[in-house]
Order: C-alpha cells, then structure tokens, then sequence
C-alpha cells in the first residue's frame, strides 16, 4: 500500500521550486520550503503568492483556498528544518556539485526511510544518489513548469532505486493529478532529450542565416500548431540552462546534434540569457518580462532591397488533388480569378466539386456569405488544356512529388506563359532550383509551399533558389499577405524550415522507441503534456504516413550527409512491412 505523505520538503524556491511547493500545497500536503538566505526566501514567497493571485484571478482558485494553501506552507533557510518530512524534492539550479553537496546533508537530517528526489532535468540522477549512504531512496521527480499546470512529471529510476520508493512516488504523482512516467537515469529523460535536439537545430538555422528567427518561430507555431517558436522557447527556458542540458546530453550521448551551438555559449557569456536577463535571441522590455521589443534585428515593414512586387491580376493552378483545390479556393475567395488544369474532364470537376462542398460548409458555420460563396466559384474556371495558362501573372504547380514530372511541367510552363509571370511549385522536399533549371527564365522560379488543409493552414513556405529575382520574392510575400498566408522565407535546401526541423525530433523519437527506453504511450505522453505539442510524434508520423515520412527523412540525410539524420532502422522495417499509419490501419499503433 502507498504511503500517505502528509509532509514534503521542497529545496529551492525558483520559478521551478516555487511551483512544486505549490502543487503539494494544493493538494492538501504540508510543505516545509529552504532557501539559501532571507532575501531569496522573500522572493520565492512573492513567486508563490504571484502564482496563486493569478489562479484566484482566472477562477482556478479561491480565496479562501488561497490562504489555506499558503498556510501549509513554511518556508524557512534551515536545512535542518526538513527532519520531519517524508520526501524531500531539491529544485535548485542544474550544478552537480551543488546537488551532490545538499544531498549528501540531506542524507543525515531525514529519516531512514524518507526518499529523496531531484527535480534536474539532464544531470545524472546516479551520480546525486551515490552523494548519500542510501542511493536505494534516491529518485529522479522531474516536474515541467509551470507545475501548477502541466500535468506530465518524469519519474526517474536509477539502477540502484528500489521498487518501493518509486511506485510510492508514482502513486504520490498521481495523487497530485500528474500524469507519472517512469523512465530511466539517460541525459534528458524523454522530453528534454527529444526537445533540445530540436531546440538545437532551430539555434544552428538561425546562427547559419538561413531563416530570421521570426520566420523560424512562425513557422514551428503555424506550420505544426506549436504553442511557442523554438528560439522564443529558448528564450522562455533560459539560454544559461539550454547550453548545461545540451552539453550534459552530447558529454554522454557523443551525439553530435546535441553539441549546444557555438552561438547559445556566445549570448550566455555575453550576458543574453533570455527572458530573465532582457535579451536573448529576441530583446524583451525588461528582466522578466515576456514583451518583446524592436532590436536591430527586427525585419523593417517595408522590403529593404527596394524590390517592387508584380502585378498580379490572375492565377493558374496546376493539379487536381487535395493540395491543389485547396490552393484554387485560397486565390478565389481572395478575389483572384483562377484557371487551374487538370488532366482529364473528371478531375476537372472533381475540383469544383471539392471546392463548392468547402465553401458550403463554410456558409453553414457563418465563415462566409452566400453571395461570397457565389462570387469565388464564379472565378474558378477548369480546363484540360495547358495552354490555357498563357495570359495567368502566377502558375502554382501542386502536381505529384516526383522530380521528371515537375521538370517536364516546368519545362512546359516556359514555353505557355507570358513572360514576366512567377512560376512557383509547392513541392515541401525536392529541390526547387531543379525546376528552375528547367526552364529559360529561373529567376521567375521559387518555391511557395502551402501546407495542408491550404484553405486552413496560414503558413506558406517562401523558398528562393540561387537564381530567384528579388521582386519574385517580394511578389510572392506580397501576394501570400493578400490571401491572408503569412509568409516564412528561406533557401533552397532539403526540409526547408518545417520540414527540417519536425523530422530529425520524430526520427529521434523513433530511434528512442527502438532502444527500448520508452513505450509509444509514454513518449506520446511526454511530448503532448510536458511540452504542450498538439500530437505526439507516433501519433504524428501515424497521420503524416510512414512511408511519406521516411522519404522526407532520406531527403534530409542525403542533403545534409548527418549521421543523426539517418531514418531508424524501425522505421524502414515498418515501411517495408506496408504498415504505414491510419491510412493502413497499423503503423506505430493499430487502429480499428
């Protein structure tokens, strides 16, 4: 039978200590809180009152409850203090020595058979528990913050930690309302060691120029439905704190794609720690503060390069499938007329069809009006024939991803459309300067790459090759803005952003599920509760397709040559075995 904890210890008043204190203290356990001095004791005092006004304020809490809570609260600067207590949870800063030391004192101050938990979130909970006489009672707790509110806690066995003290802290999470997976001592747990690899890929796109960070944030929040941007996370978790989780994750994993990037050490020694500190890769209005203000780097309003847009009266859309209709109806309730071609009188009004339902919809949930409805399927005109794209100011290809086939359209398009028209292809993993160099003008190729549903989606990839003419590429930002896209500018290389950033953190997933360290469940868990992702990675490599996904993931090892980017040997099995996600009913899960 579980234990009742009626009295917990909390070590560290942090943003991190303070929310942990709080969450026991809701659920009616007594809490005795140590700090270093007075002054930090005040001010973890204030996080926890800051924390509980909020929640009185949004309803989440009573008054009443308020005061009770703060009541089971005692915060004092004595170790000593915590002898009564019968789990004792350490959440002060990511320093080993300094986590060794405290438990090491612990160790003579509680209880024989107190267990003893660190809330760290990279350093190796087997090296805090040899510190003590007792390693059996020492056990990673490794809460997300903000505490009061993520359910997900990380419950950390090392190979010394005896079954008892973890199933009573399992049971003990649960009874906080978490969601408790066990995981072993490996740098970074689940969450972290899937988080900052991203993390650290998003720092290493930045710091090579390839996308500003504005255009890498927007495109993670709208093109994968991320609560915040990469480098704004950053920011938000502390640049000081990134740079230890990445360094103790690469000094036991050797994975290169851990190595923190040479510019996160750089802004910590240069005092640019975040939020925190007032700066970070964004500049906020003060030290704690999450306002973000203009800095240097700020994109100006206007092009800087003095490029004009061309005028762009009407579009032409090439294919028939689900990308392409969803691109014609975006142009026509913007009031574009389109000609999009299809390859046979079916497909033709397979389109009309498929776009007439989405906009009949949308009258029926009072998106749009019947008269606007009207009004863009009055613009849509379908045909057969390519040539009927002679006179259109943009073609937008969303034909099938094979390279021969674009190229032959390309190719195509050269020869119909009039000259000064902007060819782009939404292709989100071939090379768009191949169909450039399939053609007599490739400084009228770039890529626009819409996500799917289009007519939902806001994201629209901007991709320009070495070849594309600036007044191309403010034609087609301008152009997204008209539609209501908001557009993300980048090169010419594999993944693009999106795409390159989300496969390396799902195929990492996979290579975690391969070596046996986490369940699909967990992992799942861990990414949808600890990190706020809308789907865990199973969940989304099940949905994207297995075998859709292994070509992305082949594309981006080709391109870049990474060891790390290799696709996991499961999930060439999967792809060769025909199970490929919902769409044949098994892929990492079976479905019904």
């Amino acid at each position: 039978m579980a234990r009742d904890f009626t009295t917990v210890g909390v070590i560290g008043l942090g943003t991190m200590g303070a929310g942990i204190a709080e969450v026991f203290a809701r659920t009616g356990i007594d809490v005795v809180a140590v700090e270093v001095d007075d002054e930090a004791a005040a001010r973890g005092t204030g996080v926890l009152r800051q924390s509980t006004d909020r929640a009185v304020v949004r309803g989440k809490l009573s008054a009443d409850d308020q005061e009770a809570l703060h009541r089971r609260i005692r915060v004092t600067t004595d170790l000593a203090d915590l002898k009564q207590c019968q789990l004792v949870v350490e959440a002060v800063p990511e320093q080993l020595d300094l986590k060794k030391q405290i438990f090491s004192a612990l160790d003579t101050i509680v209880a024989d058979d107190a267990i003893l938990a660190t809330n760290t979130s990279s350093l190796p909970v087997t090296e805090i528990a040899v510190a003590t006489s007792s390693p059996h009672r020492v056990v990673g707790m490794h809460f997300f913050n903000p505490a009061p509110v993520l359910q997900f806690v990380e419950v950390v066995k090392t190979v010394v930690t005896s079954e008892e003290n973890l199933e009573e802290v399992t049971a003990l999470a649960e009874r906080l309302g978490k969601l408790p997976v066990v995981v072993g001592d490996k740098a970074g747990f689940i969450a972290n060691a899937l988080l900052f690899g991203y993390l650290n890929h998003a720092v290493s796109m930045y710091e090579s120029r390839y996308a500003t960070r504005e255009d890498i944030d927007a495109a993670m929040r709208l093109g994968c439905g991320y609560p915040m941007g990469p480098l704004a996370l950053m920011d938000l978790i502390g640049l000081d704190t990134a740079y230890e989780i990445l360094d103790t994750m690469y000094r036991q994993g050797r994975e290169r794609l851990h190595a923190p990037s040479p510019i996160i050490k750089q802004m910590v020694s240069a005092g640019f720690r975040g939020r925190k500190s007032g700066r970070g890769f964004y500049t906020y209005s003060e030290p704690g503060s999450s306002s973000v203000v203009d800095d240097a780097l700020t994109p100006a309003a206007a092009e800087e390069s003095g490029a004009a847009p061309r005028a762009i009266r009407t579009v032409g859309v090439v294919g028939s499938g689900t990308m392409a209709t969803g691109i014609v109806e975006v142009f026509a309730k913007a009031g574009y007329p389109v000609t999009y071609i299809a390859r046979a009188d079916a497909k033709v009004e397979a389109v009309r069809a498929a776009v007439t339902k989405s906009l009949e919809k949308a009258v029926q949930r009072g998106k749009t009006t019947d008269a606007d409805r009207d009004a863009a399927l009055g613009r849509i005109t379908g045909t057969t024939v390519l040539d009927d794209l002679r006179d259109v100011d943009i073609v937008v290809e969303a034909v099938v991803e094979d390279l021969k086939i674009k190229q032959a359209l390309f190719e195509n398009l050269d020869e119909i459309c009039k000259p000064g028209a902007v060819l782009a292809t939404t292709t989100s993993s071939l090379p768009v300067v191949e169909c450039a160099a399939a053609t007599q003008r490739p400084e009228d190729v770039v890529g626009m790459h819409f996500f799917n549903p289009a007519q939902v989606m806001k994201l629209v990839e901007v991709v320009r090759t070495v070849s594309t003419a600036q007044d191309v590429v403010v034609t087609v930002q301008d152009i997204c803005a008209r539609v209501g896209k908001h557009a993300v500018t980048c090169g010419d290389r594999a993944g693009f952003i999106v795409n390159a950033l989300l496969f390396p953190y799902l195929n990492d997933a996979v290579k975690m599920l391969e070596a046996n360290y986490a369940t699909v469940e967990d992992i799942d868990i861990a990414m949808r509760t600890g990190c706020g992702l809308p789907m865990g990675p199973f969940e989304l490599l099940d949905v994207v397709g297995l075998d859709v996904s292994l070509a992305i993931e082949r594309e981006l090892y080709l391109e870049f040559r990474e060891r790390g980017y290799a696709p996991a040997p499961l999930l060439e099995h999967l792809v060769t075995a025909s199970y490929l996600g919902r769409k044949t009913g098994r892929g990492f899960r079976t479905y019904t």
